[in-house]
């Protein structure tokens, strides 16, 4: 039970550390450059203030309450499965931390701002007009890594637990 006691820690450690990192840089942007400026940071990646005011790549403007609402449960439900699943491997924990601490920077943001900060803006990518934010990051350094390891390392060792 120690072990996975401090997996859960190392998970709320990396969610916390998320929020706290994503919020300070949100905060930053949002006194530093006005909603709708655009600040060249290379001619690649440009830091423009905008404001999402509903869901992934902008949907449902005008619905971020629902979206919150939705994300809330989502990140109950991981932290439960955290919390009570079985055979749960530490690598699991520290991508759920990412996801989830991006997650729960973005609501923050609608519950503060009434909407997500979003500034990297990466240019040049021919059909790509996508605005996102640090948090939007961290949910995907999470993900990725998780699915590699739930599609090609788990299955693995779950045949070999089974010979």
């Amino acid at each position: 039970m120690q072990s996975r006691s401090f997996a859960f820690a190392l998970y709320m450690a990396i969610a916390l550390l998320v929020v706290v990192l994503s919020q300070a840089i949100g905060f930053w942007v949002d006194g530093a450059i006005p909603i709708g400026q655009s600040v060249e940071f290379s001619s690649l990646v440009h830091f423009t203030h905008v404001r999402n005011y509903g869901g992934v790549f902008g949907m449902a403007q005008g619905m971020g309450w629902l979206f919150a609402l939705i994300s809330v449960g989502l990140l109950i439900g991981v932290s439960a499965y955290l919390w009570f699943g079985k055979q749960i491997d530490r690598i699991e924990y520290i991508c759920f931390g990412f996801i989830v601490g991006g997650g729960a920077s973005n609501i923050l943001d609608r519950f503060i701002h009434g909407s997500v900060i979003d500034f990297i803006d990466v240019q040049h990518i021919p059909g790509w007009n996508y605005v996102f934010n640090t948090a939007d990051v961290m949910v995907h350094v999470g993900i990725w890594p998780l699915l590699f390891y739930s599609f090609f390392i788990a299955p693995k060792k779950q045949s070999q637990t089974n010979s």
